[in-house]
């Protein structure tokens, strides 16, 4: 790309792998976060790091000037309520990200890819006593949605290192939200990247978990296998 693009939480598990993939493909990266200590222990140089905090809409609109594309992934606090709840990491802090990058991208041209979580749209599952943070992923992911940008939403399943599960190497991307699973980080941050570059990925809401198998080929080929979203949003917290 010609333009920056911002990673959101890029010191994070996900995050910081998504960095490091964008400055192998030679991109300018923006990582904003809320501290220089965790940047200088896990980003490599040439990124360009500056501090802000997603709840503070003042503190993005300098990052995020000249960018083209964000990946957001935040990783959520639990409280109940608060600046460290989901509704103000998940759903208030997105609406500040989407109203500070449109306000610097008058064209909305922006892509947003966002890193939410499998069993959104199951209030039952027990992950949503913690602050009722499937809910609020939901309810971010129809702000990005509605927001006019083009956009991809990633619902991983469980996290884990591949390192720790070395016999899986497939990666499944599925829609309706049924399933469970693990899947690697380092397979969440190659989603991440590779929608950035791949048209199919544009409109586009899916699980993903791993599997015994070879690594993916053509990512463009998986997102085209996938049905793209439907206008109306999906059930969102009262």
């Amino acid at each position: 790309m010609n333009t920056a693009i911002a990673v959101i939480g890029g010191t994070g598990r996900v995050g910081r792998i998504v960095t490091r993939k964008l400055l192998d493909r030679g991109e300018t990266v923006h990582v904003i976060g809320r501290s220089k200590q965790r940047a200088q222990r896990h980003l490599p140089p040439r990124a360009q790091f500056f501090l802000g905090d997603v709840r503070d809409p003042e503190s993005l609109s300098l990052p995020l000037r000249g960018c083209s594309a964000v990946v957001y992934t935040v990783e959520p606090g639990t409280d109940t309520t608060g600046p460290d709840s989901p509704r103000s990491t998940l759903h208030s802090g997105v609406l500040n990200t989407l109203d500070a990058l449109l306000r610097q991208d008058g064209t909305g041209q922006a892509h947003f890819v966002l890193v939410s979580q499998r069993h959104v749209t199951r209030p039952e599952h027990p992950m949503n006593a913690y602050g009722r943070m499937l809910d609020w992923r939901l309810a971010g992911e129809n702000a990005v949605r509605a927001s006019g940008l083009d956009y991809t939403v990633v619902r991983p399943g469980w996290l884990t290192d591949r390192a720790e599960r070395a016999d899986d190497g497939r990666v499944l991307l599925e829609q309706g939200d049924r399933r469970d699973g693990y899947v690697a980080l380092q397979d969440v941050a190659e989603a991440c990247v590779q929608a950035l570059y791949c048209p199919s990925a544009k409109g586009l809401t899916f699980e993903m978990r791993g599997g015994a198998g070879s690594a993916p080929g053509d990512w463009e080929e998986l997102f085209a296998g996938l049905s793209a979203d439907e206008t109306a949003p999906l059930r969102a917290p009262a």
